[in-house]
This record gives structure tokens, sequence and C-alpha cells, in this order.
């Protein structure tokens, strides 16, 4: 049975979400149109209306942010009220969320009224229109990004975003305090939640509400910064690598020579997977600290495992030929 969550896929967030988690970074102030702040977002990325000004919609993204910067308020102040007017009304028209001004450029007295005729949102922010652009974009980026929870539990090792995964009981926990103890990172145990940024990156982060605790059976919940160091606790980390603990039994062949590598699926991403089997006297911590390391030396582009391979083989034709 397959108990792994569906997806979660953001189709659009509402302008009044946009302000209150994003108004400090982008240092929003809202000018105008507060009754259309349950208008919805649709669109990651942020436009700039351009030469949409002049009356050329074609291609006009009507779903995004519409930003003014200067070039767009120069271009506004050579126009007339009737012509700045009939402009506006035709962005609001089309149901534009709403509208940003850069640099701290003062909205025109036109723009205000257009703003809460239609109910559109109108922010001013000081920052100049390339930051704005660029800092909005990354945090639309998280915001619409598709996501998931995982069940295990996530650590940092040596810079390796690791996710041990496997069921209720068999021992993630007591591998997770082991490697923490030894000096890495919790991320997240429990639940994780894993984002896809930019289609190719897994982020794997807590909850606010369980961040640097965890679950240890026998001993309860712990305080992970507080027992061992703030410095091992981290906010969130791109998954390189998942670990799943199985139960051993003789049926199952485990891997020897590392040639075969096998993947795991998340949000449509293969992220290297490696099996680890439950026996007495196995070090679990240990084993998965080499697998990280060994994960961190492939990212570098170095495999142990064909370059014995080639050794291996090299050895072998210098023998027939001899």
């Amino acid at each position: 049975m397959n108990l792994r969550a569906k997806p979660k896929l953001v189709q659009g967030i509402e302008v009044a979400t946009f302000y209150d988690e994003f108004k400090d970074p982008l240092q929003l102030t809202l000018v105008a149109g507060k009754e259309g702040l349950q208008t919805v977002i649709r669109e990651k990325s942020i436009n700039r209306p351009g030469i949409a000004m002049t009356g050329f919609l074609t291609c006009f993204g009507a779903e995004r942010l519409q930003l003014f910067g200067g070039g767009e308020m120069a271009y506004l102040e050579t126009l007339s009220r009737t012509d700045q007017k009939n402009m506006l009304v035709q962005f609001a028209k089309l149901k534009i969320p709403c509208m940003a001004v850069s640099r701290n450029l003062e909205p025109t007295p036109i723009m205000v009224d257009t703003a809460n005729r239609y109910g559109i949102p109108l922010f001013r922010s000081p920052i100049t229109s390339n930051q704005f652009v660029t800092t909005a974009t990354v945090l639309l980026e998280h915001a619409f990004a598709p996501q998931v929870t995982e069940h295990g539990t996530m650590l940092d090792i040596r810079g390796i975003g690791t996710l041990l995964r496997g069921k209720s009981g068999i021992g993630k926990s007591e591998c997770a305090v082991a490697l923490i103890e030894r000096g890495h990172s919790l991320v997240a145990d429990d639940l994780i939640y894993v984002k896809l940024i930019n289609d190719t990156e897994l982020i794997g982060q807590s909850s606010e509400l369980n961040r640097g605790y965890m679950e240890c059976r026998g001993i309860g919940i712990i305080n992970v910064a507080e027992l061992f160091g703030i410095r091992n606790v981290r906010l969130e980390k791109r998954i390189d690598l998942v670990v799943s603990f199985r139960e051993w039994s003789a049926e199952h062949e485990e891997e020897r020579t590392g040639l075969e590598q096998s993947f795991f699926n998340i949000l449509g991403i293969d992220v290297p997977h490696v099996e680890f089997y439950i026996r007495p006297g196995r070090d679990l911590a240990r084993l998965v600290e080499v697998a990280a390391m060994v994960m961190a030396a492939r990212i570098m582009g170095h495999d142990s495992a064909r370059e014995f391979n080639q050794r291996l083989i090299a050895h072998m034709a210098q023998q027939a030929g001899s």
C-alpha cells in the first residue's frame, strides 16, 4: 500500500497573502485598492508593462503582478490624464491582480483613482526595479513551488541533505541522534515538507512548530538545539540522498559493488537512493555517514566503484595479454 502523500500544486496566491508574507523583504506599502486584496496572483513571474502601455496588448501577462519602474512612470508622465486613464482602465478590464511602483516613485493620481475604483491593490516600494524583480521572483518561486510531505528524518551530513526513511520504530531516530552527536545537523523529523524549486531542486524543511525538535523512542521529545547546540539545526536543505531502512530477511540481496545506482522519486525528481537492511551489530549511523560522503564524492566527480571497476578491467586485460 502506498501511503505517500499526494503532491500539492499551488495554482495561485491571494494578493493579501503576498502582501502579508513579503512586505518586509520587498518593503511594500499599500497605497490604494485595498478592496481587491482577495484577488489571486496566478503567475510567479513579474511583468513590466512596457510596450503594453502604448496599447499593444498581445502576449500581455495580465495574471502577473505589474511593476512600474522608472521607465514606465516617466512614460506615464508624458500622457494626458485621459490617456493615462484609458490605458489603466484597459489593464483593469484584463483583471490584473495588483500593481507596484518601485524606486519610491509617487504613483500618479490617476493610478490611485483607478486602483481604488477597480479594486486593484497598488503598492509602493523604495527598492530598485531590478532588485524588486529579482527578490519578488525568488519569493514567488517558493510560494508557487509544488510541494509534498515525506515521512522520515532529514539531516545535513557534511553538506549532503540526507532523508532517512523506514517504517515506524525501525531506528531512524536513533540513527539521527547518533549523527547529530557526531556534529551533523537536523533539518526535520517526522514530517519533511519538500518543495520543488525551479523544477530541478528539492528543498526539505520542517514546520515552524516542530523545528529543532525530534522524537526519540524511550526518551520522548528532545530539543536538539538545547542538547547539542544551535549549529546542529538547519532551517532547510536540498535533498541529495535518500536512505531507506528495511527489515532484513534472507531473501534480500544488498548492493555490494555500488555500480548499480537506484533512485527514489520525489515530485518527479530522481534522488540517489541507498537501502540498508537492519541486522544486529550494524552501525547504521556510520553507514549513513559514509553513504553521504560517497554521495559528496560523486557530486565532485569521483566514483569509487567505477574507478575500481576500471582498474579491475585494466588489470584483467593486462593479465590476459601477458
